[in-house]
C-alpha cells in the first residue's frame, strides 16, 4: 500500500480514530497521533499479498491460527497499523476491529512505504510480545527479508532458488511460490530461462 500524510492540527485518540475508520471510505493508519491515508496497491503488490495469504491460510486451515489481510488492524501501543498479511494464534473475539497478538507480520514494500516499513513499523512491531517474525517482501525485484525473534531480529535474505521457513507457523515456501504471477525483471528473466531449459 502507498501512504500519504493527512496532517492534523491536534493528535487523534484511538477511540476517535476507530470511529472514523468505521465510516471512512479510505483506510488510515494511526502513527503517533496522526492519521496517514492508505492509497491503492499495485497489481504486483496485490499478487504477492494474495499469494502469501492463500498459502498461509491453506496451511493453517485446521489450526487455531487465523490469517488476516489489509482490512484488519494491529494495535501497538497508541499506534494502529494495517499490515498486508498477518497471523494471529490468540484471537480475542472482544476486539472486533484489531489484533494485539500477531505471531508473524508480512509487509510488501512499495516506494512510498519502504522507509516506514523498515524503520518505524519494524521498531514498533518488535515491541509486540507475541511477534516471532517480521517479513518484508520487495515487489519491484525478488527479495524476501525475514527477521526472527529467535535470531535477535537479525535479517536473513532470500532470492530466487531459495525456500523460506516461517518458523512461527511451521511452513516452508519457495520464493517462486511467493512471487507467482508477479511481473518484475527478476521474475521475467527467471521464467524465460525456465522456458528455455524445457
Amino acid at each position: 500500500m502507498t501512504v500519504s500524510v493527512v496532517k492534523q492540527q491536534s493528535t487523534i485518540g484511538k477511540e476517535d480514530y476507530l470511529a472514523g475508520e468505521r465510516i471512512s471510505q479510505i483506510k488510515h493508519e494511526l502513527i503517533e497521533g496522526q492519521a496517514y491515508a492508505m492509497a491503492g496497491a499495485s497489481r504486483n503488490h496485490d499478487r504477492i499479498t494474495k499469494n502469501i495469504a492463500r498459502k498461509f491460510g491453506n496451511h493453517l486451515e485446521d489450526s487455531p491460527c487465523e490469517v488476516y489481510g489489509q482490512d484488519m488492524l494491529i494495535e501497538v501501543g497508541s499506534n494502529m497499523y494495517y499490515p498486508d498479511v498477518f497471523v494471529d494464534c490468540h484471537v480475542d473475539e472482544s476486539s472486533t476491529h484489531f489484533s494485539t497478538t500477531p505471531v508473524i507480520i508480512v509487509e510488501v514494500l512499495s516506494k512510498s512505504t519502504h522507509q516506514t516499513d523498515r524503520t518505524t513499523k519494524r521498531l514498533s512491531y518488535m515491541n509486540i510480545p507475541t511477534l516471532l517474525e517480521y517479513v518484508l517482501i520487495e515487489q519491484d525485484f525478488v527479495e524476501v527479508q525475514v527477521m526472527r525473534k529467535s535470531d535477535d531480529w537479525k535479517s536473513t535474505y532470500y532470492v530466487l532458488g531459495d525456500s523460506v521457513y516461517f518458523e512461527s507457523i511451521d511452513l516452508t515456501l519457495s520464493i517462486e511460490a511467493i512471487y507467482q504471477r508477479v511481473h518484475n525483471d527478476n521474475m521475467i528473466a527467471f521464467l524465460e530461462k525456465a522456458q528455455q531449459n524445457k
